[in-house]
């Protein structure tokens, strides 16, 4: 007998003794098989993992845009606001800003950007009408840098640096709902408006900001129209404090004051054109006929010639020799010499 076969005689034997019968009992071969399907079983299962673990980084990755970590560096463990003191700022840089959202659901400016005589100091952002508890939203997508709280300034605000090369502020808030270092989308809720801080009333105050440049806001966006004025913004040294404004109604109106500059220059031209050019033959000539008019008097109603010879100093025998007079009668609009 075989070592194999007298294996199976035994094993049959002692699972009868316990039992169980040994018709259940199969072959080396089949239970190989089994292990090798399920060996292939659990590999397919781990090439499927891998796919699935794939796909989801991929739409992860897709999903975000998140920029490339280079922007959140340079002062980007600062405490300030404006943490770019030291840079070399460009002269002039386009932004895109395309991808926006208003920070806040009005659209009511109740302060703009420039300088404050009454308190002798700048306002480098807008003001925007709040109630207290409005959602703030992120103006850009990008990742919150810091979150602070200021009493004699911007009370508790929130700074996010954009892709774009932005980061804006957003002041006097009553609650943070992010932190930093969190990324955010635009549009994404990031705190709620308050009136802390140096605020005389509840309200949003929102600046953007390039590389510590304070813009004007409304160089940017329209906040009457809810929108940015084009999809680019030129950074420039030059302008980034001032306002812009591309509604019809404005455009119109400066249309219509360049309309009557260009008419009132042309009829100063005109003007200059038809006056006779002033000689000194021309002046001697004046003078001469002024002179000439001063010799002759024109007899008005009611005249005498007592009453003309008294306003030219002479007699009037004097008058009537002068002009040939024979009578002391004269008619009305005859013209006498008088010198």
């Amino acid at each position: 007998m075989s070592i194999k076969r007298l294996y199976f005689a035994l094993t049959a034997m002692t699972l009868f003794a316990l039992g169980i019968s040994a018709q259940n009992m199969q072959s080396v071969s089949n239970y190989s098989k089994r292990h090798n399907d399920l060996l292939a079983k659990q590999n397919r299962v781990k090439d499927q993992i891998r796919v699935q673990e794939a796909q989801k980084y991929a739409a992860e990755l897709y999903e975000e845009c998140e920029p490339e970590p280079d922007i959140y560096t340079e002062g980007w463990d600062s405490d300030l606001v404006n943490c770019y003191k030291d840079a070399n700022v460009p002269n002039t840089k386009v932004l895109d800003v395309r991808h926006y959202v208003m920070p806040i659901k009005g659209n009511y400016v109740t302060s703009h950007y420039g300088y404050r005589p009454q308190f002798g100091r700048t306002h480098k952002g807008i003001d925007l009408r709040a109630a207290v508890g409005d959602t703030v939203y992120s103006a850009f997508s990008g990742r919150v840098r810091l979150t602070r709280f200021e009493r004699g300034g911007y009370g508790f605000y929130v700074i996010v640096r954009h892709e774009n090369g932005l980061e804006t502020v957003y002041g006097h808030l009553s609650r943070f709902l992010v932190k930093p270092d969190q990324y955010v989308k635009a549009g994404q809720p990031i705190a709620l408006s308050g009136n802390t801080g140096r605020s005389t009333g509840p309200h949003l105050h929102f600046e953007t900001r390039f590389m510590g440049y304070a813009i004007n806001p409304e160089a940017i966006f329209d906040f009457g129209n809810r929108c940015t004025h084009t999809d680019s913004y030129t950074f420039s040294k030059a302008t980034y404090t001032k306002a812009r404004d591309y509604a019809p109604s404005k455009r119109y109106n400066q249309a219509k004051k360049s309309a009557a500059e260009d008419r009132e220059t042309a009829s100063k031209k005109n003007n200059k054109k038809e006056q006779p050019q002033v000689t000194a033959s021309t002046r001697k000539s004046t003078r001469e006929s002024r002179k000439e008019d001063r010799s002759t008097y024109k007899v008005q109603k009611g005249d005498n010639l007592g009453k003309i010879a008294a306003a030219n100093n002479m007699t009037v025998a004097q008058l009537k020799k002068l002009n040939g007079l024979s009578s002391n009668t004269i008619e009305e609009g005859k013209v006498l010499r008088v010198r």
